[in-house]
């Protein structure tokens, strides 16, 4: 491996993981299997290294009239100490990156976006600088990032500081928390559909805070996690990867993430007008979940088929941990979205039945 590497590098072979490329990454794949860690977030509590994000910081007077325009969600509507699940869009209605926001003060925000997209997105809030006063700073070498998941992750993560963490309610954050004798912003978010928080800390403090939350965990069951369970979870959960169910020709109402751009925002924003046209007549294709009714895996970009014509392609697709059910997520066009349609998965030189179903896959009680 060759990839850029997280401060947390050198402890992945203390867990046995297994290391694999992830958008210029060396990053974990699994430690002991995946559907095992998949398990221990549903069940228990897992623990993930996502230094691999990028932050970017937004200051400065013009810091929210900035953001309304860079950004799909109303940012006018966000309070102090709260995160905010957003996209950031192209002219086209296309996504740039779908990112949380952290708001600390006025003329003060975090963006937390994909690892891929750190520089694109980068360049594209710098070139639309112009006329506000404002500073944008890539500040992703000054954090390192954990994630702790699962029911038992308030229980756990609670005995290493003094910190009342069930009064950081889902979506909102606090910083200047002492973590294990460190100093952390924490915050109540992930992306497996499980209650949990992610933790972010100096580069330098990442290894002592994994040791510490994993020896204090390891009563509950935690287990250090790897991208391929985070993958299974965030999937049943039907939460967007960049990539797969959002791109540059994919938008945000394609993805059913259409709750984060509001198109009814008073400012102008990029891609807006093309976003509304699309709330209003229903964009020309939709996110929708399969499930195979013949023996076979939908996997990423398999093409799906409906009367013998090409209808759409598999964003995501493997054997749900959970339900023990393969099933995909689909990006097909409107006319065919309704439940129980039947539809045709080419899988190799096969094309297999499946048919439309609900999601998310998963949802927690």
């Amino acid at each position: 491996m060759s990839g850029n590497r997280t401060p947390l590098y050198e402890v992945y072979g203390e867990h046995n993981g297994k290391t694999i490329d992830f958008g210029g990454w060396d990053l974990p794949v699994q430690f002991t299997s995946i559907k095992g860690e998949h398990e221990a977030v549903r069940k228990k509590a897992g623990l993930f290294d996502v230094s691999h994000m990028g932050e970017i910081e937004v200051k400065g007077k013009g810091a929210l009239p900035y953001l309304q325009k860079m950004l799909t969600n109303n940012v006018g509507k966000l309070k102090d100490g709260a995160c905010q699940y957003n996209a950031m869009c192209y002219e086209t209605g296309g996504t740039v990156d779908d990112l949380v926001l952290y708001k600390r003060g006025d003329q003060d925000f975090l963006l937390v976006v994909n690892a891929s997209n750190i520089t694109k997105d980068y360049e594209w809030l710098l070139k639309h600088m112009s006329g506000f006063d404002v500073e944008v700073t890539n500040v992703s070498d000054q954090y390192a990032q954990l994630a702790v998941q699962g029911p038992l992750a308030e229980k756990i993560t609670q005995q290493l500081t003094k910190t009342d963490l069930s009064e950081i309610t889902f979506f909102k954050f606090r910083e200047g928390v002492e973590l294990s004798g460190k100093e952390v912003l924490i915050s109540r978010t992930g992306y497996t559909g499980e209650d949990g928080f992610e933790i972010y800390c100096k580069p330098e403090d990442a290894v002592s805070l994994w040791k510490s939350i994993l020896e204090i965990g390891h009563g509950d069951g935690i287990l250090p996690c790897g991208l391929g369970a985070r993958d299974t979870l965030r999937f049943e959960a039907r939460l967007a990867l960049y990539g797969q169910e959002l791109s540059k020709d994919i938008s945000p109402l394609e993805a059913g993430i259409g709750f984060a751009v509001k198109t009814d925002k008073e400012e102008d924003f990029i891609g807006k007008e093309v976003l509304k046209k699309q709330k209003e007549e229903g964009p020309p294709r939709k996110l929708v979940g399969i499930e195979m009714i013949d023996k076979g895996i939908p996997r990423t970009d398999y093409e799906v088929f409906k009367d013998g014509e090409k209808i759409g392609f598999v964003t995501t697709g493997t054997q749900s941990p959970t339900l023990k059910k393969n099933v995909g997520l689909a990006l097909v066009d409107q006319q065919y979205k309704a439940l129980n349609t039947e539809v045709e998965v080419q899988v190799r030189k096969k094309r297999l039945k499946a048919k439309i179903v609900a999601t998310p896959f998963y949802k927690r009680a």
